[in-house]
């Protein structure tokens, strides 16, 4: 069973026209450990993807 993950809110309007557009961004908080976990895996996914295609330059 996954714990439930909490998230922070950030909310911004902005007026364009005569419309109000607002955006909620939700960003997951992690413990710092969770964090570093997280933070690994996207680098290790990120040199993966940037080994693939480093060979088709130029």
């Amino acid at each position: 069973m996954q714990a439930q993950v909490k998230y922070e809110s950030e909310v911004k309007s902005a007026v364009l026209g005569d419309r109000t557009i607002t955006v909620k961004n939700l960003t997951p908080v992690f413990s710092p450990q969770e964090q570093d976990k997280r933070n690994r895996e996207i680098e290790r996914r990120l040199f993966e993807v940037f080994r693939k295609y480093a060979g088709q330059r130029g």
